[in-house]
């Protein structure tokens, strides 16, 4: 029996080892290129951490975005922004958790990402601004703008989230799902297989773009880097979002703003009209647009149609 136990001890220390140098070996290797780092990177010393940001032009601000899905940072708008400096002061943000922000062992939910947008734009900003969002990242976008009307002027939502996924909260499955991610080694190794190279791919290939023939190797290893940034505690905005922590039930609140929204949707992506058509039901002044040939990401596949439409709704 001791005998027994002493190899299952052996076995199971090995495997944790051997599971903890791979965690650490695919981290360095996706890391390695440090493609995110450059000289515009700003931070906000924000309370729960550093937020990273950059600001570009001058004129009237506009805040950008970005989505909640794996590998998301503020690098999705990279090829919008230096298109729109001659009129407005941009900002971009890499939220908490995300890019190359500080992403703390905590529990992420859409009231705090709520607070991080009001409070950004109150102490880095500091005017009313119009907003560039998207995804799942539109539900706290709307609550900020609900919650303190002096706060955000104009809205542009890419592909935002149906309702009643944005509705459903944490279940039993989905905290148990959460609390197996953050756990040491094992989780942080379920987590790199759920964020390799291979599966970004996949999502560049069947959900994010219309057209694969677009895709491009840096789109994918920016995604890769992004989602590996800060070691094992990357997974932990991830195991929040697995966990449906992020979710928010806005239908009060979207029927009472009264801000100019405009969506913009990709035409193949699944199910976005009537997403829009739904959200339009709430708010019947929320205008829409489908860029052609495109699904998740049209800002990343065909930015001049995307440029085209915010220009014109911002009135330029």
């Amino acid at each position: 029996m001791n005998k027994k136990l002493t190899t299952a001890i052996l076995l199971t220390s090995s495997s944790a080892a051997a599971m903890y140098a791979v965690n650490r070996i695919h981290t360095s290797l996706c890391t390695a290129k440090s493609l995110l780092n450059n000289s515009e990177n700003r931070y906000y010393e924000w309370r729960f951490g550093k937020v990273r940001y950059q600001k570009k032009g001058s004129g009237s601000p506009l805040l950008f975005i970005h989505d909640l899905t794996v590998g998301s940072s503020g690098y999705e708008y990279h090829r919008l922004i230096n298109n729109l400096t001659e009129k407005h002061e941009v900002y971009s943000i890499d939220l908490l958790g995300y890019g190359l922000s500080d992403k703390p062992s905590m529990t992420y939910t859409g009231s705090l990402y709520e607070q991080l947008i009001s409070d950004f734009i109150m102490n880095v900003i500091k005017r009313k601004t119009s907003v560039v969002v998207s995804g799942e990242s539109v539900p706290f976008v709307l609550l900020a703008c609900h919650n303190d009307p002096n706060c955000i002027n104009k809205i542009v939502c890419i592909n935002p989230q149906n309702l009643y996924l944005q509705n459903q909260i944490p279940s039993g499955q989905t905290k148990l799902m959460k609390l197996f991610l953050e756990t040491p080694v094992l989780g942080t190794f379920a987590y790199h297989v759920l964020a390799n190279r291979a599966m970004i791919e996949k999502d560049f290939q069947n959900r994010y773009f219309g057209e694969p023939g677009e895709i491009r190797e840096k789109y994918i290893m920016n995604y890769l880097e992004a989602a590996h940034t800060g070691g094992c505690n990357a997974k932990y905005s991830f195991a929040s979002y697995v966990g449906k922590y992020m979710n928010l039930n806005i239908l009060r609140e979207l029927k009472e703003i009264d801000n100019s929204i405009l969506m913009i949707g990709g035409q193949k992506e699944d199910d976005i009209k009537t997403t829009i058509e739904n959200y339009k039901y709430y708010n019947p002044a929320i205008e829409e647009v489908y860029i052609p040939g495109t699904k998740h990401l049209p800002q990343i596949e065909a930015p001049d149609e995307v440029l085209e439409q915010i220009r014109i709704f911002l009135g330029e």
